[in-house]
């Protein structure tokens, strides 16, 4: 974005007589908006800081946010300003509201494999299998605010059937467990602001002015919680793009923009249609293609950043063709150009089509990192150890006092828990502490209580060695307590329990080392190291070719990208052609196709295997779309003489091989 406003921009940032919904294209500066915006608000118009509130959908980009407004005021972030996730902000209102919310202050929240643990143990082993996708269903219901009744009146299907049999089971062991999944972070302010006038009025008046941005990605209850917090002043600025919603499968619903425009008549509508990110013919192939989808409000990007180089599209045989031919492409670009490998990405439909791509990028030595996935702390065995750590540190924890005395299983089911959780609950107590009181003895079996009261016991002498011993041999002796290893090889196949175990033993080793170079033990190792950054660190400065799906890639943007697998089927989705729902897929198109600055390939197969056989493929309709500006790469010839082009490519990837192999040191 230029340091100067354009005419549009600046109408955004400063209209302030009512709502405001700013259209804002791929790379059309809306981040910029929103900053600018914020330092306007707080720097010229008298709004206190804490009375503002901007709120995205990833840390990532509320990072960013901070950043960005901190150098527009002076170097810090004003003292008070709101700039998070939404379920940070309804994280914020619960705690803040826990007793209206019938919470004790002290709740845990469970994530996604906690929760299709329960509703596992609800479901009992008929269902166990399915656990994670009647999860889902329960979320998509509570994400679109339907209640435990209205989903059995809705369910149509024996999958929705079954859900809505556990829903209320589900919400009923969240309370019991003092517990909240990540769905209830904006369920319950809603909730809470429909039905307590004066929690409502409290909150009105503490956000007097909101900014949301990607608002084309909110959900239901979402947008309810927008409605409660601004009120009848609708004194907000909604900043989003239609021809970018994709995330219709995990419960977004662009139907809100259209809502939006009957709930707040008076709402202006400002558009950011020039973009400062791509070449002229990446933009009109983007136009072309999104052109085809009916819009709720029409746009065309446009740039002043000149022609640019040709869409090229290649057809390849195979994807392993497909993948060499990238990697090859990739080498002998950077060498030409004298560019960084990091300024290269590969985007695709599904991440099974990563595997290929990254065989071939290993076999011609060129770095690369992969977005979206797997956290290593989002690993289970990892899950299960740290949750010891944070109860050795934190015995109110009842988060990982609950994972910690059922994994390993100790003879304490459900019905125990639950036991204790309501007990816990009305002595508004953490579990841990709700256990050790006499008065437990008559709502636990006594059996029942022995063994709980067994683990505090083991819970206590391990904290206590903890304190005492060195970080590294209080792990060895617990996972030998716990019979750790026993239990994953008892639980999991022996490969994947081989796997689990390695993992366990880097992750005990890493902590062990660190507490000898600290001079640390378990406990102080646990206050004071933020383990869930150990491995997630986003490291800016690595110098590789980025790995993305199309969904991961929204919001990031490079010179050089690679967009595979264009074909039908895949993009779109075979899924997304049998239930009609190709415009989500268009759009999916759209934010690939703008992620490119400089240069854009598209590849497509003419066979490719699905499920274990070769199926001929056709070329996606998204690539006929795109117009006839697009230069056709065939490969068809292949043993035609090689083009100059190709000729010099792979020239440059020799000499670029020799080069590397003279350098000294190497």
């Amino acid at each position: 974005m230029p340091s100067r406003l354009n005419a549009p921009q600046r109408e955004a940032v400063r209209y302030l007589d009512g709502p405001c919904l700013v259209l804002a294209g791929a790379g059309s500066g809306k981040t910029g908006v929103i900053t600018r915006k914020i330092a306007y608000l707080v720097g010229e118009c008298g709004f206190a800081p804490g009375n503002v509130a901007a709120i995205t959908f990833t840390n990532k980009a509320a990072r960013e946010m901070q950043e960005r407004v901190a150098r527009l005021v002076g170097g810090r972030t004003p003292e008070g300003l709101t700039v998070c996730t939404f379920h940070a902000l309804g994280l914020r209102i619960v705690r803040a509201e826990a007793r209206h919310c019938g919470l004790k202050p002290q709740f845990s929240i469970l994530d996604a494999a906690d929760t299709a643990q329960i509703v596992a143990d609800i479901a009992g082993d008929a269902e166990k299998g399915i656990a994670k996708q009647l999860q889902w269903r329960i979320s998509a219901w509570k994400n679109a605010m339907i209640s435990p009744a209205e989903a059995a009146r809705l369910a149509g299907d024996e999958l929705s059937a079954t859900a809505a049999r556990l829903y209320p089971d589900y919400e009923r062991t969240l309370r019991a467990y003092q517990a909240v999944d990540f769905d209830d972070l904006i369920a319950l302010p809603v909730r809470l602001f429909e039905e307590n006038a004066e929690a409502r009025e409290r909150w009105q008046n503490r956000l007097r002015y909101l900014l949301i941005d990607e608002y084309q990605d909110t959900n239901r209850a979402q947008y309810r919680l927008l409605c409660h917090l601004t009120g009848v002043r609708g004194a907000f600025t909604a900043v989003g793009d239609d021809d970018q919603a994709i995330y219709a499968w995990r419960g977004a619903d662009i139907e809100n923009l259209r809502q939006l425009q009957v709930d707040f008549p008076q709402l202006r509508l400002v558009k950011l249609e020039q973009n400062y990110r791509s070449s002229r013919r990446i933009l009109e192939a983007a136009n072309r293609v999104i052109a085809h989808n009916d819009k709720i409000f029409e746009k065309k990007l446009w740039s002043e950043h000149g022609i640019g180089e040709p869409v090229v599209v290649t057809d390849c045989h195979s994807a392993e063709h497909e993948a060499e031919w990238v990697a090859t492409k990739i080498g002998a670009h950077k060498f030409q150009h004298r560019s960084r490998f990091r300024d290269y990405a590969i985007l695709y439909r599904g991440n099974h089509q990563a595997r290929l791509i990254e065989q071939q990028l290993r076999n011609r030595n060129i770095p690369y990192v992969i977005s979206g996935g797997q956290s290593f702390f989002e690993r289970s065995e990892i899950r299960d150890i740290v949750a010891w750590l944070r109860l050795l540190a934190n015995e109110d924890d009842d988060l990982a006092f609950i994972r910690a005395i059922t994994v390993p299983r100790r003879g304490i089911g459900a019905s125990t828990i639950e036991a204790l959780g309501h007990y816990a609950g009305r002595r508004h107590l953490s579990m841990y502490a709700a256990a050790r009181e006499e008065g437990c003895t008559a709502h636990l079996q006594a059996r029942q209580l022995e063994t709980v009261r067994q683990f505090i016991a083991f819970a206590g002498h391990m904290r206590q060695r903890a304190t005492d011993e060195p970080a590294s041999r209080t792990l060895a002796a617990l996972l030998a307590a716990i019979h750790y290893e026993t239990w994953l090889f008892s639980h999991h196949a022996n490969r994947e329990a081989e796997t689990k175990w390695r993992n366990v033993s880097d992750f005990v080793d890493w902590l062990g080392r660190r507490g000898d170079e600290d001079g640390k033990n378990l406990i102080e190792l646990t206050q004071t190291i933020a383990l869930a950054s150990m491995l997630d660190k986003e490291d800016t400065d690595f110098d590789g070719v980025q790995l993305a799906t199309l969904h991961a890639a929204k919001g990031l943007e490079f010179p050089h990208v690679f967009l595979i697998g264009v074909e039908e089927g895949l993009l779109p989705h075979q899924s997304s052609v049998d239930e009609d729902k190709v415009d989500e897929e268009r759009r999916l198109m759209y934010v690939g196709i703008t992620r490119a600055q400089r240069s854009l390939h598209l590849t497509w197969c003419k066979r490719r295997k699905a499920g274990g056989e070769l199926r001929e493929c056709e070329p996606s309709r998204f690539i006929a779309e795109m117009g006839e500006d697009v230069q056709i790469n065939d490969r068809a010839q292949r043993n035609a003489p090689l083009s100059k082009e190709e000729g010099r490519a792979r020239l440059a990837g020799l000499m670029a091989m020799l080069d590397a192999r003279q350098t000294p040191g190497q």
